[in-house]
């Protein structure tokens, strides 16, 4: 993983890092809110050796640094801790006395600072003068010698004590710049392992590179598409809307050469938004002005009658056991030229079903009823009925969707439809995130087109115009000779 990839992690999962920042900095807030001020008093300790004995300057300095390393413990010591919770104006034990005190040596120095922190302002100034005398005494006490009369060492107080009159402990600033650091880095980490160990599609170009096969759209995720899964009435203005056109227009230059006119639409697993996906891409085609014939092959579980909201009683099932004509079953949709052969009946061998002589004749004859035939099928890996109906279609549509389906899934997927030699027309990154300045861009258009423009309403567009007379009967050709591509002219 380059440094290119790392960044890109980073981008995509922002919100980790913010929210990482976010409870940091919130517990960092609220442990600060909560905390006691502690005030902090000091006093500096100044070591001399006023001894006869010790004549040469360098050994004698060398000699007193020494010592006083030794007296940072004796400032913490249980004798003085004792001495000055005996002091009455002081209230404390000897522990609560030592946990109070601080003491360190100025690097090569025989300077010695002693720190008292605590809750109460007047008491951390009283433990400190205290510990002044008593240290003092203490030392000269311990220093000198039986007999003698006056010790080798001599302390004296050089600074203090002295009250901080602002507290040092919370200190809202550096625990909150710490808090955010550690909330950064936290955040920035979490992003880059779940990069790392994220093995499903995030682009469309991984996407490629896992089926071996061309990108012919992005369908950006629509939160509206739960409720309205269908690009009909206000959701036919939406980019979504805007993205299966676009993958319509694709479809039809895939391969110029070899069109497709039976066309599988399929997924690795499911809860892609395969059915959904081919729904739209009817309605889409059918608004271009071919004649659609939608077909729900997914025998295990059909939606298609569903989210078209037409009746799902007799289908194809029942049409390849030969119980019925498949004229007798086909469904128009809206004022479109969209036909819809629902599932049917639920089958106890839908691959049987799906690759008989039945299912291979009903697909010459709907070449000839209708210009484009597209198939919902089961997803691939779950059951081998869409490698079935591939094989006998035209070329396959593989869906994957955008940070939901690993990889090597969609890989499998592939490498199924690629052992049977069944062709693969390219792939279908669904739910993809949007990108912000193309949709601002889209938006931005929309509320910009003229308003005196002239609007055909849908319910008149036959009595507008003559419908539009296309070329030869294949997709990767249709081309109306006197409109546009995106014309939605019915024929």
């Amino acid at each position: 993983m380059d440094l290119h990839n790392y960044l890109r992690a980073l981008r995509q999962r922002w919100w980790v890092v913010l929210a990482t920042v976010m409870v940091a900095l919130g517990a960092a807030g609220l442990v600060t809110v909560r905390a006691a001020p502690q005030y902090a008093s000091e006093v500096t300790f100044f070591v001399t050796s006023p001894s006869q004995g010790v004549t040469d300057a360098y050994q004698g300095g060398l000699f007193l640094q020494q010592r006083v390393k030794s007296y940072v413990d004796l400032l913490t010591s249980d004798r003085l801790a004792q001495t000055l919770a005996a002091e009455e104006q002081i209230g404390l034990t000897a522990d609560e006395v030592r946990g109070r005190i601080a003491a360190r040596v100025e690097a090569d120095t025989v300077l010695l600072s002693a720190t008292v922190t605590d809750g109460d302002q007047a008491r951390a100034l009283k433990l400190t003068e205290a510990l002044a005398a008593h240290f003092v005494k203490l030392v000269q006490t311990i220093e000198t010698p039986p007999g003698a009369k006056d010790a080798p060492i001599k302390i004296e107080v050089v600074g203090g004590p002295r009250l901080n009159a602002e507290p040092v402990s919370p200190r809202p600033v550096r625990n909150l710049t710490l808090a955010g650091l550690f909330g950064l880095v936290l955040g920035a980490g979490l992003s880059v392992l779940r990069g790392l160990t994220d093995t499903t599609f995030r682009d469309g170009e991984a996407l490629q590179q896992a089926t071996s096969a061309p990108l012919l759209g992005a369908i950006p995720y629509d939160g509206q598409a739960r409720s309205d899964p269908l690009i009909v009435g206000s959701a036919a203005q939406s980019a979504r809307a805007e993205a299966m056109r676009k993958l319509r227009t694709n479809l039809r230059f895939v391969d110029a050469q070899q069109p497709a006119r039976v066309i599988a639409v399929t997924s690795a697993v499911q809860a892609e938004g395969k059915s959904t996906l081919a729904c739209n891409l009817a309605i889409t085609l059918a608004e271009a002005g071919w004649q659609v014939l939608l077909v729900d092959a997914d025998l295990r579980r059909p939606r298609v009658a569903t989210y078209l909201g037409l009746k799902s009683g007799a289908g194809l099932t029942d049409v390849l056991i030969g119980e019925v004509a498949v004229e007798d079953v086909l469904q128009p949709w809206g004022d479109k030229s969209l036909l819809v052969l629902p599932g049917g009946s639920v089958p106890p061998n839908p691959s049987e079903l799906l690759g008989s002589k039945a299912m291979a004749d009903l697909l010459l004859s709907l070449r000839e009823l209708t210009d484009i035939v597209i198939i919902d099928t089961p997803p691939l890996l779950a059951f081998t009925d869409g490698v079935v109906v591939a094989v006998q279609a035209d070329g396959a549509l593989l869906v994957a969707r955008q940070g939901k389906t690993p990889s090597a899934q969609t890989a499998a997927a592939a490498q199924a439809l690629h052992a049977v030699a069944a062709r693969v027309l390219g792939c279908v990154l669904n739910m993809s995130k949007e990108n912000k300045v193309d949709v601002d861009q889209y938006k931005a258009y929309r509320r910009g087109a003229p308003v005196d423009a002239p609007v055909v309403p849908p319910t008149d567009r036959a009595e507008v115009s003559e419908p539009a007379q296309f070329p030869p009967d294949a997709i990767g050709v249709r081309v109306p000779a006197d409109t546009e591509e995106l014309s939605r002219v019915p024929r």
